[in-house]
C-alpha cells in the first residue's frame, strides 16, 4: 500500500482550508482598512458641510428665489366721503403690454358698503355689478385715458365685490393697457373718490 498516495487527497483538503482561511482573514483586513479611511476624521464630509453652515447663518437656502415685490408697502391712500379707504400697494407693469394695480379697501363706514358707482357708466360694464370695472388710469403727459381691461364676455379684469360689513376690508386688483416705458406716473380714478397719483414699477 501506498501511504503517500491515500493521505495526499486529505492534505490537500487541508492546505485549501489554509487557503481559504487566509483568503478571508485578508479580505476581514481589507475591510477593516475600508471603514477606518471612511471614519477618517468623523465622517464630515467638508465640501458639504459649508453650504449647510452658510444656510443656517443666512437663514434661507443660496438657490432661494428673489422676494416678491412688497404689497405691504402704501404708494397712495383715498378717502372717500363715506368713509370707504382705498389703499394702493403696488402698481406694477407687467410682461404682456398691461399694468396691474394692487391694493386694499376698507369700508369705514357705519353701514353695508356695495361699491356704489365703482362700476362706472359705459353699457359694457355696467353688468359687472359691484366692481371696480369703472376706474381708469390717466396719463397726464401722453393725454391719454386707459379703462379696465374686459375679457371678450366683456367681464373686467378686476376685483367684483360682495357687500363690505362696517369695519371690514378685502384686497383689489385692477389691470389696464400700459402706457408707455417712458410714463412712469398716473392718475388713479376710482368713481365716487377723489384721485391718486401713483408711481409705475418695473
Amino acid at each position: 500500500m501506498n501511504v503517500t498516495e491515500r493521505i495526499t487527497p486529505m492534505r490537500a483538503a487541508m492546505t485549501r482550508i489554509r487557503f481559504k482561511g487566509a483568503g478571508l482573514t485578508a479580505a476581514a483586513v481589507a475591510m477593516a482598512v475600508v471603514l477606518t479611511a471612511c471614519g477618517g476624521d468623523g465622517g464630515t464630509d467638508k465640501p458639504e458641510s459649508k453650504p449647510r453652515e452658510a444656510a443656517t447663518s443666512s437663514g434661507k437656502s443660496p438657490s432661494s428665489a428673489p422676494a416678491e415685490e412688497d404689497e405691504t408697502q402704501v404708494l397712495a391712500t383715498i378717502t372717500g366721503k363715506d368713509g370707504v379707504e382705498v389703499v394702493v400697494n403696488t402698481v406694477k407693469r407687467e410682461t404682456g403690454g398691461f399694468v396691474t394695480v394692487k391694493g386694499q379697501v376698507k369700508n369705514g363706514s357705519k353701514q353695508i358698503w356695495t361699491a356704489p358707482g365703482w362700476q362706472g357708466t359705459e353699457q359694457e360694464v355696467v353688468g359687472n355689478g359691484a366692481s371696480m370695472a369703472g376706474a381708469s388710469l390717466v396719463d397726464q403727459t401722453g393725454k391719454k385715458r386707459y379703462l379696465v381691461l374686459r375679457d371678450t364676455d366683456g367681464r373686467c379684469l378686476c376685483t367684483k365685490f360682495e357687500g363690505l360689513t362696517p369695519g371690514a376690508g378685502t384686497p383689489f386688483f385692477a389691470q389696464f393697457p400700459s402706457p408707455p416705458q417712458s410714463t412712469t406716473e398716473v392718475d388713479f380714478q376710482i368713481p365716487t373718490m377723489p384721485t391718486a397719483t401713483i408711481k409705475i414699477s418695473g
